[in-house]
Formats: structure tokens, sequence, C-alpha cells
């Protein structure tokens, strides 16, 4: 437990770290699901991808780059599908939310607050879609 949390509370890990003892209101039981995290994701068939894949999204990742300034919306949803894709492949679950957003921070706690970010414009967008609707 001691290697763990010097390890996440400091670097790149820090802001999921500090997010989570947010979450749980105490370091004890944040650590607790941070490793725990760690067992889970230890326990998934992850693999690389293959350099085709790799070059496909790469491709697309580009091509959303390129559209985000004539159409931030769709973009910012299209990369949403690009991440849900690409986490399928390489074998991740991708059912819930906040699970795959916990499973994505193990690896890639540096960027998880970003993930997070871009979701919730994207529920934001939605819901303000649905206001309209109604």
């Amino acid at each position: 437990m001691q290697r763990h949390r010097s390890r996440a509370s400091t670097g790149a890990l820090r802001p999921e770290y500090d997010r989570t003892i947010r979450k749980y209101g105490d370091q004890k039981d944040a650590e607790a699901e941070l490793l725990a995290r760690e067992q889970r994701v230890t326990k998934l068939h992850i693999v690389p991808l293959s350099a085709a894949d790799a070059a496909r999204f790469t491709e697309a990742w580009r091509s959303v780059q390129n559209r985000f300034v004539d159409d931030p919306a769709e973009a910012v949803q299209d990369a949403d599908r690009q991440v849900l894709e690409l986490m399928q492949r390489r074998g991740y679950p991708t059912g819930d939310f906040e699970q795959r957003a916990a499973d994505l921070s193990v690896s890639h706690g540096a960027v998880i607050d970003h993930y997070r970010a871009a979701h919730a414009i994207i529920r934001a967008d939605q819901e303000g879609e649905r206001a309209q609707r109604i």
C-alpha cells in the first residue's frame, strides 16, 4: 500500500489521486479504491493495437481535430466514439462511463481529467438538446 501511495500521490497520477480523495473524503479509502482499480485492470486482457489499427486511429483522430474548429460539438462526440472504439479494440470493458474512466485512470492518469471533462461537455450538450426539444 505504501508503494502504491507514493506512486499515486506524485507526478502524473496526482490529479486522479486528489480527485479520488475528494470523492471518498478519506485518504485510506481513496487509496484502497485506487489499489482495487489497479488489481481489476491487471486481470483484464489489454492488448496493444496492431500497426494497422494504430494507423487507422491516428488518422481518425487527426480528422476529428481538423473538424473541431468548424463543428466542435460533433467533433467532441466523434472523439468520444473514437475513444470508446479504441478501448474496445484494446480489450477494456466499455459499459458504464465511470467504470471506463476508473479503468483508464490506472494507465492514463495524466489525461483522465481531460476524458472526464470531454464527457461532461457531451452530456451537457445532449441535455441542452433534450431541453430544447421539450
